[in-house]
């Protein structure tokens, strides 16, 4: 792995295509905070609408404990960032692609704000690349910031060829 930093030009696209052009991820908040070599950080702001339970306008003023954040939110996080960081290790992290095999989260206590994930790679093979991740945020009794979920995420790597125009679908993150 290399010390040099990752190319800011390269993770203003990944911001650009999370954070703006992608329906899913644009529609859910999610923001690129940091991009590494092997690394990636990325955040979704609390919302009411990812929450389990929705409450009426008469409901929520008897609420005395703050929502909880759905746990697919998190699922997404933990996804996304590991597939983002296996990209950062790709001869072009814009060209090729990539395909979950294998998603597995551990929920460990629930959220109830912002979430933020710090996806880093643990192998990036050939075909194959696995990435951990920490999903931490707030949770409902008021503490700050706790891990919150944590995952393991398998991807089938489909690295571009020399002479390939790069990606068949303009797709950045995981399928």
């Amino acid at each position: 792995m290399t010390t040099d930093a990752f190319p800011p030009a390269v993770t203003g696209l990944f911001e650009e295509y999370i954070e703006d052009r992608h329906g899913y991820l644009s529609w859910l908040g999610t923001r690129v905070d940091a991009v590494e070599y092997g690394r990636v950080v990325m955040s979704i702001p609390f919302d009411e609408k990812l929450t389990n339970d929705v409450p009426t306008d008469a409901e929520r003023e008897a609420v005395t404990e703050a929502p909880q954040v759905h746990g697919g939110v998190a699922a997404t996080l933990i996804d996304t960032a590991g597939a983002i960081a296996q990209r950062t290790l790709f001869d072009d992290p814009l060209a090729g692609n990539l395909a979950t095999v294998n998603l597995n989260v551990n929920y460990l206590r629930p959220a109830s704000g912002d979430l933020t994930a710090t996806a880093e790679v643990v192998r990036a093979g050939g075909s194959i690349g696995v990435s951990t991740v920490t999903v931490e945020g707030p949770t409902p009794d008021g503490d700050d910031s706790h891990p919150v979920a944590t995952g393991q995420v398998a991807y089938r790597l489909f690295r571009a060829s020399a002479g390939d125009e790069g990606e068949a679908d303009g797709d950045v993150g995981g399928d």
